[in-house]
């Protein structure tokens, strides 16, 4: 295919404006004349702005990676309330700027959902898939959004941190009843008080053991993320 070089005589100013206003300017050429622009713009998500304030307040940073225009990605980012922004990244290149927060200690969860996104949720700590993504930044994913609602990574970050809590809690609750209880299955009172746990009462100790562990993990089918009781939300 052979390149032509344009003559753009359009005012740079109205560019400028278009891209402030969010917008891609695509140039229209034929042959080697400047027929005109398109103006793209992209539409924000459902729920972003709501999402990106949580996400905030939860004490998370926000970063968008685009290969968009410096000022158009600057501008969706203000509306958004999006404060850190690297702009006009290459595919390719996206997931070597992961790299490079990584190395600082950072630790990324991505966002995507095209084809240019996969090397990045690959490359990120946790990659997160959209459920109307395309087929290859879900498989690229560590899990995806079936109902394609951003509002799902506030819920999947809470579930996750009462996972976490769960799994601690237990962990220290079955430490104490086994410190507990095993010296004493051991016979360590029976020289001074004559206590000693027979095998069985041994064995169903144990087995109690494992089931307040099992039932307390169990309670987490009624736990809903604190974000949907704020906001009421029923899906």
């Amino acid at each position: 295919m052979k390149a032509y070089e344009v003559d753009i005589t359009i005012s740079s100013k109205v560019i400028d404006r278009l891209r402030k206003d969010a917008k891609t300017v695509i140039y229209v050429a034929i042959v080697n004349n400047l027929a005109g622009i398109i103006a793209i713009a992209d539409t924000p998500r459902k729920y972003a702005k709501d999402v990106i304030e949580y996400l905030k307040s939860m004490g998370l940073k926000i970063l968008m990676l685009t290969g968009d225009n410096k000022l158009t990605a600057k501008a969706i980012a203000e509306k958004l309330g999006i404060d850190d922004v690297i702009a006009e990244v290459l595919p390719e290149d996206k997931a070597e700027v992961i790299k490079q927060l990584q190395r600082r200690g950072e630790i990324i969860a991505m966002v995507g959902d095209g084809i240019n996104d996969a090397p990045s949720l690959i490359q990120a700590d946790v990659g997160i898939a959209m459920g109307g993504g395309t087929v290859i930044a879900k498989e690229a994913g560590d899990f995806i959004l079936i109902k394609n609602d951003l509002r799902g990574v506030i819920a999947a970050i809470e579930v996750g941190k009462a996972i976490r809590r769960k799994v601690k809690f237990n962990l220290l609750w079955a430490l104490i009843y086994n410190i507990s209880l095993i010296p004493i299955a051991a016979g360590i009172l029976y020289p001074t008080m004559g206590l000693i746990l027979r095998p069985e009462l041994a064995g169903f100790a144990m087995v109690l053991s494992s089931i307040s562990v099992t039932t307390n993990a169990l309670l987490l089918k009624r736990w809903k993320p604190k974000y949907f009781h704020q906001k009421n939300y029923s899906g």
